[in-house]
């Protein structure tokens, strides 16, 4: 018999719209043959399945079960496909732990770690892992620019905490500009990190468990058009990505390590996606961020290294889901 997945997608944030790009990939490449899956959209609103008709059903939240045709369907496994809260910070992982379904990805606690930019570079520090030199900003709390100027050098990014779409994020390469950065940031999240910027080639990598064994993807090289990783870059197409990198086996090397060890660091479990800059000056992998729920659309990143890696993604979601399943 066919197991039964449940593909989660929507949210509460801006990030919702990247999650229903993402949905329609994956749930176009579930394999048919041996599970049969729903999409359920998680929204402000409630959470609902909508059928082939366009018929809305209420999901029951007391054991996550819906109503179609007079049956009453029990999920097997969660895939997913859920960008910002609730589905990557861990109170969606959360809620499923508690009435005992098995997902893909991260569990509640590593989710909620890696949604903090703060807390992964600290605790990816703590564990011997390069990172950028940071100041993080409380809303509530006072901060004074000429303390952070004194304390940081020039250029620097200013980010939302919290998230992993880039929105509200700006580099800043002059002092004056640096108030501003900070209150644009400030309207997306109540924590704000400011980040020395590293010289070097961006590079991020796909790392997944399969069958109890860790493994990497190709390296992404990512060259923006707007200097940055941004909003734009990542989902308008303003950015340049070259799957495989074109780097040679030392710089390769390096970066698997680091990204193998950063995913045991944090206890990671599905797919994660963790971005780096490679440093001129080092010559060291320097950890950005870790996205436990990475981005699935057509201009998404991970899609194309699981091609590049001789996949189909039929094989690499079913790999996920059996992943879970096994849980």
């Amino acid at each position: 018999m066919k197991k039964k997945i449940a593909i989660v997608t929507g949210g509460y944030s801006g990030e919702a719209e990247i999650s229903y790009k993402s949905v329609i990939t994956v749930s176009n490449n579930v394999d048919t043959e041996l599970f049969e899956s729903y999409i359920i959209d998680i929204t402000k609103k409630g959470w609902f399945y909508t059928d082939v008709l366009g018929n809305k059903t209420l999901v029951d939240k007391n054991n996550f079960t819906i109503q179609v045709n007079g049956e009453t369907i029990h999920f097997d496994a969660i895939l997913i496909c859920l960008h910002g809260t609730p589905g990557e910070d861990g109170k969606l992982q959360g809620y499923f732990d508690m009435i005992g379904l098995s997902y893909t990805g991260c569990n509640a606690a590593t989710s909620a770690i890696t949604f903090n930019k703060r807390y992964t570079v600290a605790v990816a520090a703590f564990g011997g892992i390069n990172v950028a030199k940071s100041v993080h900003l409380f809303k509530q709390s006072k901060y004074d620019v000429d303390d952070i100027l004194s304390t940081l050098q020039l250029p620097v990014f200013v980010k939302p905490n919290n998230g992993g779409s880039s929105l509200g994020m700006s580099k800043v390469v002059d002092a004056t500009a640096l108030q501003v950065a900070i209150e644009k940031a400030f309207v997306e999240d109540s924590q704000v990190l400011v980040e020395e910027m590293v010289s070097g080639r961006e590079f991020t990598i796909g790392v997944y468990k399969t069958e109890g064994n860790v493994e990497v993807l190709p390296i992404t090289e990512v060259i923006a058009h707007n200097e940055f990783f941004d909003y734009e870059a990542k989902y308008l197409g303003k950015s340049e990505e070259i799957t495989p990198a074109k780097i040679d086996d030392e710089t390769k090397k390096k970066i698997e390590a680091a990204a193998s060890k950063v995913y045991a660091l944090l206890n990671c479990s599905g797919v994660v996606r963790i971005d780096f800059i490679f440093c001129n000056k080092t010559h060291q992998p320097f950890m950005l961020e870790v996205n436990t729920v990475p981005g699935q659309s057509q201009a998404s990143i991970v899609p194309q290294q699981v091609i590049a890696k001789g996949l189909t993604l039929k094989q690499f979601y079913t790999s996920l889901i059996q992943e879970a399943l096994s849980k």
